[in-house]
């Protein structure tokens, strides 16, 4: 008897290749080549949604900065800074989620929303995904060099939280909380790279940020509540149980507190208090789409934690179209 016939369910795997909570209009299953498609669903390209969350608090972080600093939208540096923030956004979210089912690959086979992913359904090997990984983070270091030596060095202090985070639900029950530390540190990342500093305004608004993502990841781990029971893994949505309503609310009060404090920062160095209202703006709406959320939720429904979960990009998109209004459009050369 051949392997395949020992474990259908693997052969299953094998020939459909794709990963159980995957969008199905993504274009990784749709058009690219099949020898590519394990390593590119390593790195979540075909869930997008995580690539977006990386991205937002990076695009917050300039956009608050060039406030702060009186600065163009259309700005050469401004720009380019926006640019490696969008493709370093999908290179570290790709060499992060590598590194997390490299760690996590004897844990993910028990998890049914995970047992379909590349390395526990056997479709490539642990050499083959560290190469990935390795080949990820040199393309996210060769733009990272592109930037000034202070954001090097930020950027570069990223790794010690990414590298902790898989190991944080074997140890504690928030690892939630060291998620939103690897990623909102595009925040901090961004507002170096233009302003070649940091100070109080990017550290409210990176906190802001692991709010949110307390918020939006505390939703998500309740999709896998009953298999984490099961494997011993720990997680938010276990340690809060029926009380993660009232928590989200704590948490959506942290995120509008903190980022009121980042704009006071800015309103303290700049003293017009105008550019800041579609900020203020835009945090309202934000705090508004949340609470919805929280309405709409049923913590007993995966399904339903899933699509939820998902709508976080349009609450951090919404900051992001209502501050950039604010901002100057003059080319700066």
């Amino acid at each position: 008897m051949t392997p395949a016939d020992q474990n259908p369910e693997k052969v299953l795997l094998r020939a459909d290749g794709r990963v159980s909570d995957a969008i199905k209009s993504n274009w990784v299953d749709n058009y690219c080549p099949e020898w590519s498609k394990p390593f590119l669903r390593l790195s979540r390209l075909d869930r997008p949604i995580g690539t977006w969350l990386l991205l937002i608090p990076c695009w917050w972080g300039l956009l608050i900065a060039i406030i702060d600093d009186g600065g163009s939208l259309i700005d050469l540096d401004t720009i380019w800074i926006a640019s490696v923030c969008f493709f370093g956004a999908f290179l570290m979210r790709g060499a992060g989620c590598t590194w997390n089912d490299i760690t996590d690959r004897n844990l993910d086979g028990k998890v049914a929303r995970s047992k379909s992913r590349p390395l526990p359904a056997g479709l490539i090997t642990i050499k083959l995904a560290v190469i990935w990984m390795l080949l990820q983070l040199i393309m996210s270091a060769i733009l990272l060099f592109t930037l000034n030596w202070f954001a090097v060095l930020v950027g570069a202090l990223s790794l010690v939280v990414v590298a902790i985070y898989p190991f944080a639900k074997r140890f504690t029950w928030w690892p939630q909380l060291f998620l939103g530390l690897a990623f909102n540190w595009g925040a901090l990342l961004s507002w170096s790279a233009y302003q070649g500093d940091l100070g109080f305004s990017p550290i409210f608004l990176y906190l802001s940020g692991i709010c949110w993502t307390l918020f939006y990841d505390t939703i998500y781990a309740h999709q896998d509540k009953e298999d984490d029971i099961l494997i011993g893994i720990k997680s938010t949505a276990l340690r809060l149980g029926d009380n993660t309503y009232s928590w989200l609310y704590g948490f959506v009060i942290g995120l509008v507190f903190f980022n009121l404090l980042c704009l006071l920062c800015v309103y303290f160095k700049i003293s017009d208090f105008v550019p800041l209202l579609f900020c203020i703006f835009g945090i309202l709406i934000m705090t508004f789409h949340l609470l919805i959320q929280i309405k709409k939720l049923d913590i007993n429904d995966p399904e339903k934690c899933l699509i939820i979960f998902r709508s976080n990009r349009d609450s951090g998109l919404i900051p992001v179209s209502y501050t950039h209004l604010t901002l100057p459009t003059k080319r700066i050369v």
